[in-house]
C-alpha cells in the first residue's frame, strides 16, 4: 500500500507578503510563493521575475588567467581539447565550447571518456594521448578539480590545462593554469549554483568582453546552458532562471538542427518546458554514455547537417529504448534485494549483473520508492564496483562518502548526488558504516519522507487567472520547485483508473463546481488505502489541460490522504 507523505505547510511571513502583493498587484497565494523562495521585497521581486540578472564574469576565480590562455592558443592556431563528461552537462559544455571557439577559427577537437573503459573525469593515458596528436591546451567541462596526478602529467608534457568544473573542491588545487570553481574557498563569485555548461558560457562572455571577438551571437548558446542546467538539477535561481527562460524558448524553435532532430524521434511537439528537459531530450542524450560513447551527443550537439543530425537522433533513441529494458531488469533485483532489509536507514545494493551505465538511475528511483539514501554498484569481472548514489532531504551524500573513505577506491559529486569506485570484497564494510552514517542522520528526525505545501487553498481560489500568475515564475526545477497546494475536506464524485496505473478523480468542496485530478502512478484509492466515500485531502499542483481546441484546469496531484475526520462532508 502506497503512504502519504508528511506534509509540510511553509512558514509565510505575512508582512512581507502583503507588500508584495500590494506592490506587484499580484494575489497573496502569488506572493506567498514569492516569499517561500526567499523573494522578500520588490527589487527581489523584480528581478526574479525580470530574468534579467548576471554577474561578472571576471569574479569567477582565474578567469583572466583561462580567457588570456585561450587568447594566445585561438591566435597561434594551437591545438586545443575540450574534455567533458559523459553526462548532459559535459556533453552541453563540450559543445558550447566547441562551437564558441570554432567560430573564431580556432584549431579545437573534443575528448570524453568511455564510461566502461575509462571511467569519469581525467586519466593519464587520454592525456598522454591527446599529447601525442598534438594537443597544447587541455580545456576541461565538469571534472578536472581534485585531477592532481593527471594534471601534474600534462605538465610534464609541457601541456597546459584549464579547468572548468562546478563539483566540491579541496583546499589544494592542482597545478592547472586555471582553475575555474565557484565552490573554491577564495571565489567570490556570488552565486555558486552554475553548471559546467554555465561556466563555459561564462568564460565565452569574459572573452567576448575582453577581447571582443565573437563568430557566433553569444545568445545562441543559451540552447545548451539550458540543457544542462535542467539535466544536472542545479537550483534554478540567480543567472540560471534567466540562462534557462532563454534558453527554452531557443529549444523551443529548434534553431539547432540536432536539437530538431532530438525533439522530432522524441515526439516532442509543443514548446519545450523544464520538464521536456528532463523527461524526454537528456535521457537520450545520456542514452549515449550510459551504452555507448558520449561523443554522440556532443556530435549531435554541434553537427550542422540536418541529414547526419537525423541518423544520430535515431541512433540515441534506438540506444534510449535498449536503457529502458535494462534498467527494467536492474530495478526488478534491485526491489528485491531492497526489500530484504527491514527498514533500512540506507541501501547499499550491488550485483554483477547490473550495467554501469545505468546505476545513477536505479539510485534515484531507489529514493523515490524508499525515502532514504541510497547507493547502486555496478561490479565488474574483476570485482572493482562503481556505483551511483543519490540522497534524500537534507542529508549530505559528499559527507557521508567522506565519512567511509578508508574504504573507498575513490569517490566524488555534490551533496545530492556522488559516484564511488570501491572494490568487491570491502561493500559489507562499507555498507554497514554507511548505514551508521545515515542512521545517525535519521536519528535526528530528519529521515521522515516530507512533502512541503506552499499554501492551503479553497477550490474556489483555483482559477485559471491564478494559472496564469504563477506561470511568471517559471521555470520550474531544482530550487525552484512547482507550486504545490492543499485543499481539505473534498467529496470525491467520481475515481477511476486510467492507463492501468493513473488515478483519476472528480472532486468538489462545499458544493463547488467539480474539478478533474490526475494522480500519474497512484493506481487507485484502494492502493492508498483510502475509502471510495470518505473526504480526501489533496496536495496538487494546478494546470490548464488542453484538450480539444480548449483549456480546463486540472489538478495534478502529487499525495492524497483521508480528511482528519471522516464522519461527514462539510455542508
Amino acid at each position: 500500500m502506497m503512504k502519504s507523505r508528511l506534509w509540510v505547510f511553509r512558514d509565510i511571513d505575512l508582512t512581507h507578503r502583503a507588500n508584495l502583493a500590494q506592490g506587484l498587484s499580484i494575489s497573496t497565494v502569488t506572493a506567498s510563493l514569492l516569499v517561500a523562495r526567499g523573494v522578500t521585497t520588490l527589487a527581489q521581486a523584480s528581478s526574479w521575475m525580470s530574468h534579467c540578472l548576471s554577474h561578472d564574469p571576471f569574479l569567477i576565480p582565474d578567469m583572466g588567467r583561462a580567457i588570456e590562455r585561450l587568447h594566445q592558443a585561438v591566435r597561434s592556431y594551437e591545438s586545443i581539447c575540450f574534455y567533458g563528461d559523459y553526462d548532459v552537462d559535459g556533453m552541453s559544455a563540450t559543445s558550447l565550447y566547441l562551437s564558441f571557439f570554432r567560430s573564431l577559427g580556432a584549431q579545437v577537437r573534443a575528448y570524453v571518456p568511455h564510461r566502461q573503459r575509462e571511467g569519469y573525469g581525467l586519466n593519464v593515458h587520454a592525456i598522454e594521448q591527446l599529447h601525442a596528436g598534438g594537443v597544447t591546451l587541455l580545456v576541461t567541462s565538469d571534472c578536472g578539480t581534485t585531477s592532481h596526478r593527471e594534471i601534474a602529467r600534462a605538465a610534464s608534457l609541457g601541456m597546459d590545462v584549464i579547468v572548468t568544473d562546478h563539483h566540491q573542491t579541496e583546499d589544494m588545487m592542482p597545478s592547472a593554469v586555471a582553475i575555474m570553481n565557484p565552490h573554491r574557498s577564495d571565489a567570490q563569485y556570488p552565486f555558486k549554483g552554475l553548471c559546467s555548461a554555465g561556466l563555459a558560457y561564462k568564460v565565452a562572455q569574459a572573452y567576448v568582453m575582453r577581447y571582443g571577438e565573437a563568430g557566433i551571437p553569444l545568445e545562441s548558446l543559451l540552447d545548451l546552458v539550458a540543457l544542462a542546467t535542467i539535466a544536472d538539477v542545479v537550483p534554478l535561481h540567480d543567472e540560471n532562471r534567466g540562462y534557462v527562460r532563454d534558453g527554452l524558448a531557443q529549444l523551443s524553435r529548434g534553431a539547432r538542427c540536432g536539437i530538431r532532430a532530438l525533439k522530432q524521434v522524441a515526439g516532442v511537439v509543443r514548446d519545450c518546458t523544464a520538464e521536456t528537459i528532463a523527461f524526454k531530450l537528456a535521457p537520450r542524450l545520456n542514452a549515449a554514455g550510459r551504452l555507448d560513447h558520449a561523443m554522440l551527443g556532443i556530435q549531435l550537439l554541434t553537427t550542422e547537417s540536418a541529414a547526419e543530425a537525423q541518423e544520430l537522433a535515431e541512433r540515441l533513441e534506438r540506444l534510449n529504448r535498449e536503457r529502458q529494458k535494462i534498467e527494467a531488469g536492474m530495478m526488478a533485483e534491485a526491489v528485491e534485494l531492497a526489500t530484504q532489509q527491514e527498514a533500512p536507514s540506507a541501501l547499499v545494493l550491488a550485483s554483477r549483473r547490473w550495467h554501469v551505465g545505468v546505476v545513477g538511475i536505479i539510485a534515484a528511483r531507489l529514493v523515490d520508492r524508499f525515502h532514504c539514501p541510497a547507493i547502486a554498484i555496478a561490479i565488474d569481472e574483476t570485482g572493482v564496483g562503481k556505483g551511483s548514489a543519490r540522497t534524500t532531504g537534507n542529508f549530505d551524500l559528499y559527507q557521508g562518502l567522506a565519512a567511509c573513505r578508508d574504504l573507498l577506491d575513490a569517490f566524488g559529486g555534490h551533496p545530492s548526488a556522488a559516484g564511488v569506485t570501491i572494490q568487491e570484497f570491502r561493500l559489507d564494510q562499507f555498507r554497514a558504516r554507511f548505514e551508521d552514517v545515515a542512521r545517525t542522520w535519521a536519528i535526528n528526525g530528519r529521515s521522515v519522507p516530507t512533502l512541503h505545501i506552499d499554501a492551503e487553498l479553497r477550490l474556489s481560489d483555483v482559477t485559471t487567472k491564478l494559472i496564469k500568475e504563477i506561470g511568471a515564475l517559471h521555470p520550474f526545477g531544482a530550487g525552484n520547485p512547482e507550486p504545490t497546494f492543499a485543499v481539505k475536506r473534498l467529496e470525491v464524485m467520481d475515481a477511476r483508473t486510467v492507463g492501468d496505473k493513473h488515478l483519476k478523480l472528480t472532486v468538489r468542496q462545499q458544493g463547488s463546481v467539480p474539478f478533474d485530478t490526475i494522480g500519474f502512478g497512484m493506481k487507485s484509492l484502494m492502493d492508498r488505502g483510502i475509502a471510495s466515500r470518505v473526504p480526501v485531502d489533496l496536495a496538487f499542483i494546478p494546470e490548464l489541460n488542453h484538450w480539444n481546441g480548449y483549456d480546463r484546469i486540472q489538478l495534478r496531484l502529487r499525495d492524497l490522504r483521508p480528511s482528519a475526520d471522516e464522519s461527514h462532508y462539510d455542508a
